[in-house]
């Protein structure tokens, strides 16, 4: 909120809130009178009469004999002032001045920000805020806050809540009332600890000679220890110090401050003369230390910061240095250029668009829109580029002037011979990174620069002043506006060139730049881009936007659709089939179901399985308006949860209505789509596209209808589409929903919507034909099975009414399931039914069960010539899933087994018997202990009601329940919706990327809002793990990862892999992670499998992963020089399944496509081929060290601490040998779950060899339930600990000493020296990475920066 200006006058004074910030409340205190404010009123309000915050803090340091304290207050940004307190004690004993000082926190100890934020708007009330703060420190003991002002009493409230979570970390002497005393004591224990050390002889006369204390090493003796070889420390000190910009905001040290850090850093061991040098070169002390670290020679260190003691330090972050020092160079102010990089997320190129709107015109005019993102629906032609066009010509005009940056920027060089200049001036200019509110380029002008070099690098002649900057760039801005709609970069230089001397002469008033060249009056958040919704990096390819629905009737296209409908109508084909719908319930309720739908925004259909609302329901409404004469304007879009519903209900209704797939009925899953714009009217849609379509900013103008088809399933996407839905009726009125669920809980959706005055309901009765249902008793008699073996502990209620001996088999079978049974209950329904034709459909809860269960049904009697036996399931391609649907080859009977996929809107024909084991496996995520669990558990009423349904859609059929009628009774009427039970990380990202900024909110309006817990916790992993910044706002690897349809670590994976050049081998590890692992075999085989896999890990093992890779990679080389069948012999032989191959290969060509769609990869990339983009792409797709590295990047904060016992010794006859550990006593830990263990099927179950890979990676991490369950890691990658430290989570050098904490747990021994320069290499790393993203084009084969990150990864430092 603004001050209010003293003397100005407001009307009557309000009542302020009880929790009124001082600005407020003096703001309205001012509202009485006319006469400037005092400071008493301002900060205790017009009625306090008490003392002040300062006050009190000014008498408790003099009633303690401490000196007066002294307040250093700096500006930062727009945030506002925050201030830090300087104290100092003279020592009784040696009579040396100690400093102290105390700072605000800007949030709580675990991360989440503090509320109230400790900026102030003006310097006084910062200083009394820290006033307050510092007494809390000292006195909180004490009931000094009863004398606060009362909005002073609220602060210490919030320092109370800070104490508490200090103090739950045992670090209760940040509270002592002395504490001067406090660090004299803690001091002493360290030289008396050293002292001991000394005294037991563990360093001799060196140890004895030592002038500085030891620290405590409680807690880090048995932690990794990490090194830095002299050659790569003096790698990365030359990056160093040729790169980071010290002192960015140029700020300049109070003298008193200055002269105590001076002070400080001396009594730390350094030279006065040093300490000098790097106060004035830093900002602050903490600064002026890092600067010392990089800048001191090693032979002139202090000993505490040289590796027989451990160096402090503090957590570095350079975000905003480089783009800022960049965009500097034009002349506009530090303060302004960070601001506006803070407001667009870092987006340089954004920026810079900002900073000239600030530059023309001082608010956002001109600003962009919503980029117009990727839409996954339509596949038309883009739109022509005149800015690429126009770069071909003008790089032929005017030839080695010329440098094009990228496909969106580029450089000229002014000729200016005319002209002397000490100086090289180019002119350096981008393509509009957002759509102004003129359009594109050239309607919107492109963003102008200006480049000085100095011709002669040794002389001291400053170039050009940067307001003379400012005006030519300001002046050409101008001119360009004149040129709208023509290609203007040649008359632009043209211009340029013969006005320069002009401009030179007389660049104009200073008022014209003031607002660039300083950050005061203009508000920089009024002039930004939009950064959220849909831009997504703006590299998408732009399709052309499709036009909104003309609702006018008769247009001679809807004409044309109204005569070709009615003569298609009379032919003899449609007319049989015409004849066949009319036998399902739902023809009967047309009339109500085009009532309803045209009567209201949402209508909710609910039919029993075989009633027809998914395939009748969309045909009704399209016939419908073609009959009404607006064909034209109909466009459907039908979501289905799975693609092989949306594939199968295509197909149905295609030939329903005599066409063919991709005309007027159509389909798009994921990286595969049949449709024509404007010829498609009904698509069927797997809801992750029309969800992917909306997040990208897509308002479906051109959309008449959008069907959400099982909608009682409550998958996330589902819940997901329907608060965006919900959001979009506010604005398309004429939008019309169509939700449709096969169970009776209408209610509560058209409660969501509205209620009944807005939300018409149609309910479908009746099945096509009857079920005829058999328990499991009933089961056991027919088939005559007898379990035989250990009795399970059945309880007796599930056995009420059921014959004794049927119960003792009952309690043979136990609680999993048995496949003997289904394999004797397919036999006795393939007795039964005889010659009459029919498949079996059989519902299990994963592959792995199908697999058992199709082995089973093989070893029947004559099993292979009888069945004809399919898996189905999501992990399939879809050519492999339409096989389902073709009949079986005579004489033999199909049996399906299959996952929940076939429970809904999918039709095979000739089912005429379903098995049903009333299993399914179900995902559930415990946010308190951040685990997910794949159980499996019984499935709900509702789903076996649909799996019942399978059995009559074409004709009567029977069901064979595997459980009682009991068991049935005790079901869940309905399964928990998805979103209460997964992890939240990629939606909170959707939603993010969208340009919402309260997930939070959002989310909570979701027809069963998840848990708090649960969305704070996914936004803290976004933040940690790089998508998010601090303050919420995307980054633009987190752009990338909204954008690739990809579990969020894959995502960030492949991106890494096409930055370091291992772009096909971190795609194929990705692929791998979102199918499976390509290594199956029987239990009986499963210990050859194991070493089989051993064997592709290598030695030493490099992890599951990199096993997994380094097998695909093979297999791919052996698939183009061998035959289909001598390769399946070489998997057989390897315990690789083929089919997994092909998921993997199939799920690497659509990653590609993704990445190539957001504009991250050529369009011409080819992957395996050696030449041209993929060589610079792959250059080290062999390099499995920087693999692990980028794996470890990628899972953060996926890491378990490896813990290994004391290494043992064996006497041999060459003297004492180490022995490796017992794999049983090495232990693994991580953050949240504690004590873990590594899955027996990983191929580091075994490994005992921990030398220098401390860590362990993990890409899942899976309970298996129950009071004494435990946690398994799964799919492990082995970590050294520069892959943490280049990769890992947040990186601070510990304030005692001791060595570097990464991501706030892990720990890792090493001296101060090589934790500052690993921070400072870590920051330029993170800034060539986000480049990268923003400019994939770029090539960084040769980057310095990634060079010596690659070869610190590689050897460990060494």
């Amino acid at each position: 909120m603004p001050r209010l200006k003293p003397g100005a006058n407001q009307g009557k004074k309000k009542p302020s809130a009880p929790n009124t910030p001082p600005s407020e409340e003096a703001a309205a205190a001012q509202a009485d009178d006319k006469k400037p404010l005092t400071p008493q009123e301002i900060i205790g309000g017009k009625s306090w009469t008490g003392k002040l915050p300062q006050a009190l803090f000014y008498e408790l340091c003099v009633k303690n004999g401490w000196q007066n304290p002294e307040y250093v207050i700096r500006k930062e940004g727009t945030l506002g002032f925050i201030s830090t307190v300087y104290i100092r004690c003279k020592n009784p004993k040696t009579l040396a001045v100690e400093t102290l000082h105390f700072r605000p926190p800007t949030e709580l100890p675990n991360g989440l920000p503090l509320d109230p934020p400790p900026h102030k708007p003006t310097q006084l009330e910062a200083r009394h805020y820290t006033a307050t703060y510092a007494l809390h420190r000292v006195s909180s003991m004490r009931n000094i806050h009863l004398m606060l002002p009362p909005s002073h009493r609220g602060y210490w409230a919030t320092f109370e809540e800070v104490k508490k979570a200090w103090l739950e970390k045992k670090h209760a002497w940040m509270y002592e009332a002395d504490p001067f005393l406090t660090k004299r004591e803690h001091e002493a224990a360290l030289a008396k600890a050293a002292r001991v050390a000394a005294a037991s002889g563990g360093g001799g006369a060196a140890a004895a000679q030592k002038t500085e204390p030891k620290p405590p090493s409680r807690g880090w003796d048995n932690v990794p220890t990490v090194d830095m070889s002299a050659v790569n420390r003096r790698a990365v000190e030359s990056l160093v110090r040729r790169h980071h910009v010290w002192n960015p905001t140029g700020t300049v040290m109070p003298a008193t401050a200055r002269d105590a850090a001076v002070a400080e850093l001396a009594g730390l061991g350094f030279r006065r003369v040093h300490a000098e040098e790097a106060c004035g070169a830093a900002g602050d002390r903490e600064e002026a230390l890092e600067w010392l670290l990089v800048h001191v020679p090693e032979d002139d260190l202090p000993e505490r910061f040289l590796p027989g003691n451990y160096g402090t330090g503090v957590t570095l972050q350079m975000e905003l240095e480089y783009p800022a020092k960049r965009l500097c160079a034009n002349g506009y102010s530090m303060d302004l250029c960070r601001d506006v990089l803070v407001r667009v997320g870092g987006d340089e190129a954004r920026a810079a668009e900002v900073l000239m709107q600030i530059l023309l015109h001082g608010d956002s005019e001109g600003e962009g829109g919503e980029g117009a993102g990727e839409d996954l629906i339509s596949f038309d032609d883009p739109v022509v580029d005149l800015w690429r066009e126009e770069q071909t010509s003008l790089e032929a005009i005017w030839g080695e002037r010329y440098t094009r940056v990228s496909d969106t920027r580029f450089r000229v060089r002014l000729d200016l011979r005319d002209h002397s200049t000490t100086s090289t001036i180019s002119l350096d200019l981008r393509k509009p990174t957002a759509r102004g509110l003129n359009g594109e380029y050239p309607y919107t002008i492109p963003v102008i620069s200006l480049l000085e070099e100095k011709k002669d690098t040794t002389t001291t002649t400053p170039g050009l002043p940067a307001y003379v900057k400012l005006s030519i760039i300001r002046q050409t801005a101008t001119f360009a506006e004149t040129l709208r709609g023509e290609m203007m970069v040649f008359s632009l230089v043209d211009w340029l060139e013969g006005e320069f001397p002009r401009i030179l002469e007389n660049p104009g008033r200073l008022r014209d730049v003031a607002g660039a060249v300083s950050a005061g009056e203009t508000a920089p958040e009024t002039t930004t881009l939009r950064v959220g919704g849909g831009g997504g990096g703006g590299r998408s390819k732009k399709r052309r936007p499709r036009p909104p629905i003309d609702w006018m009737p008769n247009h001679p296209e809807s004409i044309r659709l109204f005569e070709a409908r009615a003569a298609r109508w009379e032919t003899p084909a449609q007319q049989k089939r015409i004849e066949a719908r009319k036998r399902l319930p739902a023809w009967n309720l047309q009339e109500d179901i085009i009532a309803a739908v045209d009567g209201a925004q949402v209508t909710i259909i609910s039919g029993e399985t075989g009633s027809g609302k998914s395939t009748q329901s969309v045909q009704f409404i399209l016939d419908d308006m073609i009959l009404r004469r607006l064909g034209r304007a109909a466009n459907i879009i039908c979501t289905q949860p799975r693609r092989i519903s949306a594939l199968g209900l295509a197909d149905r209704v295609a030939e329903e209505r005599c066409g063919t797939v991709g005309d007027e009925v159509g389909y798009a899953i994921r990286g595969e789509s049949r449709q024509r714009q404007g010829v498609t009217k009904i698509t069927f849609v797997t809801t992750g596209v029309l969800l992917r379509r909306l997040q990208m900013g897509d308002k479906l103008e051109d959309v008449s209808h959008v069907v959400v088809d099982e909608v009682h399933e409550r998958s996330l996407d589902t819940d997901f589409l329907l608060i965006l839905l919900r959001r979009m009726l506010a604005v398309r009125k004429d939008l019309r929903v169509v939700l449709m669920s096969a169970t009776l809980d209408a209610e509560v959706f058209a409660e969501y919507f509205g209620g009944a005055e807005k939300v018409r309901r149609v309910e479908i009765r009746g099945r096509t034909f009857p079920v005829q249902d058999f328990y499991l008793d009933q089961v056991i008699v027919k088939t005559r099975f007898d379990a035989g073996g250990p009795k399970s502990t059945v309880s007796a209620e599930d056995l009420r009414g059921v014959d004794p001996a049927v119960g003792n088999i009952i309690r043979g079978l136990g609680d999993r399931i048995n496949y003997n049974l289904i394999a004797a209950t397919v036999a006795h329904i393939d007795e039964e039914l005889g010659d009459q034709e029919g498949a079996i459909l059989i519902f299990l809860p994963g592959t792995m069960e199908i697999q058992r269960c199709i082995d089973a049904i093989k070893y029947l009697p004559d099993g292979h010539h009888r069945f004809h036996t399919l898996p189905l399931h999501a992990s399939l391609l879809p050519a492999e899933q339409r096989r389902v649907f073709n009949p079986p080859p005579p004489p033999k009977r199909k049996v399906i087994a299959a996952t929940n996929v076939a429970e809904t809107s999918i039709t095979i024909e000739d089912v005429v018997a379903v098995i049903d084991t009333g299993r399914v496996k179900e995902t559930s995520y415990d946010p308190a202990n951040n685990l997910v669990k794949l159980l499996e558990t019984w499935a709900s009423k509702a789903a076996c009601k649909q799996r019942r349904g399978r059995a009559g859609r074409v004709t009567a059929g029977t069901c064979y329940k595997l459980y009682t009628r009991n068991a049935e009774a005790k079901m869940p009427d309905r399964p928990q919706p998805e979103l209460l039970r997964v992890p939240l990380e990629q939606t909170c990202l959707g939603v993010k990327h969208m340009g919402v900024a309260d997930v939070q909110s959002f989310l909570g309006s979701a027809l069963t809002p998840p848990a708090t817990l649960a969305v704070d916790g996914a936004l803290r992993l976004l933040e940690r793990m790089g998508a998010l910044r601090p303050d919420g706002a995307l980054t633009a690897l987190g752009k990338h990862m909204a954008m690739i349809p990809a579990d969020l670590r894959c995502s960030k994976l492949m991106v890494y892999g096409a930055t370091f050049g291992c772009l096909d081998a971190t795609v194929g590890i990705a692929s791998i992670v979102t199918t499976r692992s390509p290594f199956a075999a029987p239990a009986e085989q499963r210990e050859a499998m194991k070493a089989a896999r051993a064997t592709f890990a290598g030695v030493p093992a490099a992890g599951d992963l990199v096993a997994d890779l380094r097998a695909y990679e093979r297999w791919a080389e052996l698939r183009c020089s061998l035959g289909i069948r001598e390769l399946r012999r070489w998997c057989e032989e390897n315990y690789l399944s083929h089919h997994a191959m092909l998921d993997i290969a199939s799920n690497g060509r659509q990653y590609l496509d993704a990445l190539k769609e957001i504009g991250f990869l050529p369009l011409g990339y080819t992957p395996g081929v050696g030449g041209g983009a993929a060589a610079g792409f792959n250059r080290h797709g062999g390099n499995t060290a920087l693999l692990r590295g980028l794996l470890a990047g990628a899972f953060v904060p996926c890491v378990a601490r490896v813990v290994v016992p004391e290494t043992r010794f064996a006497s041999r006859a060459v003297g004492a040998v180490a022995l490796d550990p017992e794999g049983r006593m090495i232990r693994f830990y991580t953050e949240d779950a504690g004590r873990v263990f590594v899955h027996p099927g990983s191929t580091m179950f075994a490994v005992t060899a921990w030398e220098r890979d401390q860590f362990l990676g993990f890409c899942t991490k899976m309970g298996t339930g129950g009071s004494e369950g435990k946690v398994f890691l799964r799919e492990c990658t082995p970590i050294n600990a520069y892959s943490l430290l280049l990769f890992g989570g947040d990186l601070a050098v510990d304030t005692m000493g001791r060595g570097i904490t990464v991501d706030g747990w892990l720990r890792l021994r090493g001296w101060g020296r090589i934790g500052t320069l690993v921070a400072q290499l870590r920051g330029m790393l993170e800034r060539v990475l986000e480049r990268k993203i923003e400019e994939p084009e770029m090539d960084l084969g040769d980057n310095e920066v990634v060079g010596v990150a690659r070869g610190l990864l590689e050897g460990n430092g060494m």
